[in-house]
């Protein structure tokens, strides 16, 4: 069965999932020709081990905590917070809080 993405025009809900964090998963709500945005569910405790993306991004942080890595600073992100990499930067997560992260790729065209 193919993935359902939203469809333009279409409204996505990207509140915070509240209770539902604990049983939510990670969920790609577009994927389309030079655009992803992807729902990543982090418990506490998960790491994503250094890499780059292939092209820019942004990592907004819908609820919870992370600890984001890049350019040789660790910022740790709460709620509302969001940052931007350039494409090909390194980069690493790891997840302090239960946490959904908003993350947005440009990808090549």
């Amino acid at each position: 069965m193919a993935i359902q993405h939203a469809n333009p025009g279409e409204v996505i809900d990207v509140r915070p999932l509240g209770a539902a964090l604990a049983s939510a998963r990670t969920t790609t709500l577009i994927k389309s020709g030079q655009l992803e945005v992807v729902r990543l569910v982090l418990p506490a405790g998960k790491e994503i081990a250094a890499h780059k993306a292939p092209g820019a991004i942004t990592v907004q942080c819908l609820e919870g905590r992370i600890a984001f890595t890049a350019r040789g600073q660790t910022h740790e992100l709460t709620a509302g917070q969001m940052l931007y990499l350039e494409a090909a930067e390194p980069h690493a997560v790891r997840c302090i809080e239960d946490a959904s992260v908003l993350l947005t790729l440009r990808l090549a065209s």
